[in-house]
């Protein structure tokens, strides 16, 4: 192996006796090596839009949150989440209740109505998101409402107006009264005491949080809840109190992480990133062909030393092994030149943005959000050479066959 290597290593580099062969393994090099760039800046693009999203998602949504597997609401007062609650990794976990209504003010529009404890914006970063008033729940005489920035907008409702808004739910039992519709409904006011802004449309146009003790009275849940939300200490891994969870709850509860709780939007953004990695390397096997090219030519061009070689001894096998190792060859240096590459220009761009989205400031960020994850150039280095491999090996077959 190691007399094939030296004798691949030298052809590769030496000049042959048509430029043209010198001429198709460069571009097969570069060839290589650019697609490995483009594979590793495009999916290092993917992963920093999905975690601009997921930084962004965190200043209105728990680290993990456990909801019923079946059945809409659970016991809020269970003893299980005061022992959970006391566990080293949780930082904070509370029951909330998240239901439909309808709200009302000069307009009407229907909302996604959330009961909260009054410490919520230490579970969460809300009150980070908050782009006027400030964020409180209750004071001695009244409760108030934290809307977000669309429904404030559609509602033509804002902080400390004259007029609470109000919201109206059906009751969960009895019967509806056909004379008087009305009474079918609760209905709670609120004051205005804030509005949110977290560029997330979902929520934005959305949501509006209220005390829970009032959630459960509007709603009729007493002592239930729709969901337990809970924070993890700082620097305890999601995933592994996610797995702990998991096993403490058994089946009977549905436990997700951040990632899990918008499980379609970033399955899309997965489904987008990979499919893009494989036209991708669709364009690099049209690529690694040159390397078919560059060593069916050198094969001619080197008939002379392939029988000065057998004279000397050599096997057809040791033959075959050296021009497959060229090929190798020309697949690694084209990988590692286009992994350098990639690497570079990721980092280039995490430390001084080169690629900017904009200057009207319309974006969240100013430059494309990069985030280069190792496992990600582990596979498409696997991918490179595993594809350069297969296509090295088309000529020494076709070599074998002559001998």
């Amino acid at each position: 192996m190691v007399l094939a290597l030296r004798i691949a290593a030298r052809y590769l580099f030496s000049k042959k006796s048509h430029s043209a062969i010198n001429v198709i393994s460069i571009i097969s090099v570069c060839g290589v090596a650019i697609i490995t760039a483009a594979l590793i800046c495009t999916l290092s693009v993917y992963n920093g839009f999905t975690h601009l999203i997921g930084s962004l998602l965190s200043e209105i949504q728990p680290d993990i949150k456990i909801l019923p597997a079946s059945g809409k609401t659970l016991d809020g007062n269970d003893t299980l989440w005061s022992e959970i609650a006391a566990w080293d990794d949780v930082a904070l976990l509370s029951p909330v209740i998240e239901e439909t209504a309808l709200a009302v003010y000069d307009r009407q529009l229907p909302v996604v109505v959330k009961g909260i404890p009054d410490n919520y914006d230490e579970l969460t970063g809300l009150s980070h998101t908050i782009v006027t008033g400030e964020y409180m729940l209750r004071d001695s005489i009244v409760s108030y409402a934290i809307i977000g920035a669309g429904v404030a907008v559609r509602l033509e409702a804002g902080v400390a107006y004259s007029r609470p808004i109000e919201l109206y739910a059906p009751h969960r039992r009895g019967r509806v009264n056909i004379a008087n519709p009305a009474a079918s409904f609760t209905s709670r006011r609120f004051f205005v005491s804030a509005a949110f802004y977290s560029n997330q449309a979902p929520y934005d146009d959305n949501v509006v949080y209220i005390p829970i003790d009032e959630a459960r009275v509007l709603f009729v849940y007493p002592p239930e809840a729709t969901a337990i939300e809970l924070r993890c200490a700082d620097g305890v891994s999601v995933e592994r109190v996610v797995q702990q969870l998991e096993k403490k709850l058994g089946s009977n509860y549905v436990v997700q992480d951040r990632y899990k709780q918008n499980g379609e939007s970033f399955r899309w953004m997965q489904i987008e990133k990979w499919i893009t990695f494989l036209i991708l390397v669709f364009i690099l096997l049209i690529a690694a062909f040159n390397i078919v090219g560059a060593l069916s030519m050198l094969i001619v061009d080197k008939k002379e030393n392939i029988a000065t070689l057998r004279n000397l001894g050599a096997d057809n096998r040791l033959i075959v092994r050296i021009f497959m190792t060229e090929g190798w060859l020309i697949s690694m240096i084209g990988a590692l030149s286009g992994l350098v590459i990639g690497v570079l220009l990721c980092w280039l761009q995490q430390e001084f943005g080169l690629l900017r989205l904009g200057e009207s400031g319309a974006f969240i960020v100013d430059a494309y959000p990069v985030r280069l994850e190792w496992g990600d150039t582990l596979v498409v280095t696997a991918v490179v050479l595993l594809l350069g491999m297969l296509t090295a090996s088309f000529p020494a077959r076709m070599l074998r066959r002559t001998m």
